[in-house]
């Protein structure tokens, strides 16, 4: 194994491969050989090395948590070596020329800067100066005070949802939100500042007291999770910013 590694190692710097990238694959290939002596019983060699051995082994570290990217390197050396055995005449085929990578997860952004904040008010405040109607003024508005209330307290969405007009206490110079279920069912009062209860002002002067649920969707129904989300998803698309399920309530924490 050690003079193969040291052949595999020099077709690797003769490819004109960087220092890091030999010296990566030759620990990947060593971690891989390591499993499959001990799942095979025999000491890994071209001729040995099939696609189920390879895509066993991605399973394997799936199963084990790694990420993607790890499991991706690591299936990276295995295919430089087969492709160096391929080359090289020690095997006709490339085993793993056929496993395919594993699909990277994108990473929701974790907060809004100020520039991605005002973006998407903006979008929400042009929504409502465009709305024809009363009721699409009244959505328009809806969603202009779901955003400010989410970026200025650090609900979350579903607790946003549950929230009755009784759960509002303003006056002309403070305000609080009552939770009166949050995360371990635990009650908390959360301030409001000057932006939020201008928005809560102007959604309650049109909203009415009529049903006890603060957010309502067209037919005066409780609004979902989901409906919120989707409202926020497509704000976001109008202002070119992205927003999660926990992007609002992150940037709120962050500040």
């Amino acid at each position: 194994m050690t003079t193969t590694f040291d052949n595999f190692q020099v077709w690797l710097i003769e490819q004109d491969r960087a220092e890091k990238t030999v010296l990566g694959y030759l620990a990947d290939l060593a971690r891989f050989a390591t499993w499959f002596e001990q799942t095979n019983g025999d000491e890994l060699t071209p001729l040995r090395l099939t696609p189920t051995d390879v895509r066993e082994y991605r399973a394997w570290l799936q199963e084990r948590k790694a990420k993607p990217a790890t499991t991706n390197r690591q299936l990276a050396a295995i295919r430089a070596y087969s492709h160096w055995a391929q080359e090289t005449g020690q095997s006709s085929t490339n085993p793993a020329g056929s496993i395919r990578p594993v699909p990277s997860q994108k990473l929701a952004p974790k907060w809004l800067d100020r520039r991605e904040q005002n973006a998407l008010v903006n979008a929400a405040e042009k929504a409502l100066n465009a709305a024809q109607t009363e009721s699409a003024r009244m959505l328009a508005r809806r969603d202009l005070c779901m955003l400010i209330t989410l970026l200025n307290t650090g609900l979350r969405i579903s607790e946003l949802c549950d929230l009755l007009h009784t759960d509002v206490i303003l006056s002309p110079k403070k305000g609080k939100l009552i939770v009166r279920e949050g995360k371990g069912e635990r009650r908390r009062e959360i301030p409001l500042n000057q932006d939020a209860r201008d928005a809560l002002t102007a959604w309650r002067a049109i909203r009415g007291n009529e049903g006890s649920l603060l957010f309502s969707g067209k037919r005066g129904e409780g609004i979902s999770i989901s409906g919120v989300h989707r409202r926020l998803v497509e704000l976001g698309r109008i202002a070119r910013v992205e927003v999660h399920t926990q992007t609002l309530r992150h940037t709120f924490e962050k500040i």
